[in-house]
């Protein structure tokens, strides 16, 4: 019998859901794990930097996410779905960094202005190419101001509100991530909700979607660094 392609073996890959991924991970299976953070980089990035509002330090906490994950995958019994257990990791990471911020200093906020557009976040992690330039600046401008409404707001709506729009968990994932009960998601997210469009306007629904973007190259990085840490002894 032939051996298995590698295209045959990534598509198999990508076929497996995750409670396989993590059974594999546990296994030892790193490139399962490879797959498993590319299914998640947007989701988990967005959620950190929710609650973070810088991007580097984002990118450090997830890592650091990811590290956790990895150890302690055996421990995931499958009672909750994979992508809320990994949330609630990220979660508490980037609670625990803000709060060690807040007591050193001040963070100093770092926020480009010019990253590339996002696509659908169902379909891939490459740029945009198809937007004129014409477009592409109006999208930046109306991205930025999501952006810079969004970090205006307390992080408590802050974070219900990426998870619960942005991201199109349910109620009762955001809920099981955050470990608060659904009605509080629900008037968290309204009320984020209101005082967003009360600070934007019509601008609101064109900026949602391209908030945050989430390019092929901050994606690669992330992956690269986490293996890096684990092939450490």
């Amino acid at each position: 019998m032939r051996p298995a392609s590698s295209s045959s073996t990534t598509a198999t890959s990508a076929a497996m859901t995750d409670a396989e991924l993590a059974q594999r991970i546990g296994e030892g299976d790193q490139q399962a794990f490879v797959l498993l953070m590319r299914r998640h980089n947007q989701k988990l990035f967005r959620t950190a930097r929710s609650i973070l509002r810088d991007d580097a330090e984002a990118e450090d906490a997830l890592q650091d996410a990811y590290l956790q994950a990895y150890r302690a995958i055996g421990q995931f019994r499958g009672d909750a779905k994979l992508s809320t257990w990994l949330t609630r990791i990220v979660v508490n990471e980037s609670i625990a960094r803000s709060r060690k911020s807040r007591q050193r200093a001040d963070v100093t906020q770092l926020f480009p202005g010019d990253e590339p557009d996002n696509l659908n976040p169902q379909t891939t992690m490459e740029p945009d190419q198809t937007d004129s330039p014409e477009q592409g600046a109006m999208r930046s401008q109306a991205r930025a101001l999501l952006e810079q409404a969004l970090d205006g707001l307390p992080e408590v709506f802050r974070v219900v509100f990426m998870l619960r729009a942005v991201e199109e968990m349910s109620g009762e994932e955001v809920a099981a991530s955050l470990g608060i009960p659904e009605a509080t998601v629900r008037s968290r997210f309204f009320r984020a909700r209101g005082m967003l469009r009360a600070s934007l306007s019509s601008q609101f629904d064109l900026a949602l979607v391209d908030a945050f973007s989430f390019d092929g190259a901050r994606c690669d990085r992330i992956v690269a660094a986490v293996l890096r840490q684990l092939a450490t002894p």
